[in-house]
């Protein structure tokens, strides 16, 4: 088989692979809490998230800055995870696949 024949063999098992991981990252959730579980952000691995919860208690009028800041803090740490995540499964798909001519 000639190279280019394995190179588009190899692509076409590399795009599967990848597809199915991104299907298998979309079920796949973290969670993130933040002001000592105040506030918890459940996100999924494709990178969209999944809900907020805010203890009750946490919510005072007079305080919406600290909560505003609970919630950055959870939703980003809640995306870092995920991408971290996905980011690991993808290159598991990609490990290996070598372009002649580069590197």
């Amino acid at each position: 088989m000639s190279s280019i024949g394995k190179l588009m063999k190899q692509a076409a098992k590399m795009q599967q692979q990848v597809q199915e991981i991104q299907a298998g990252l979309a079920t796949r959730t973290v969670e993130a809490t933040s002001g000592g579980g105040a506030v918890k952000v459940t996100a999924k691995c494709d990178g969209t998230l999944a809900g907020i919860k805010i203890d009750p208690a946490a919510v005072n009028p007079a305080d919406a800055q600290l909560l505003e800041d609970m919630l950055l803090s959870a939703v980003n740490n809640a995306l870092a995870q995920a991408k971290e995540i996905s980011e690991q499964e993808m290159g598991k798909a990609t490990q290996g696949f070598s372009l002649p001519g580069m590197m």
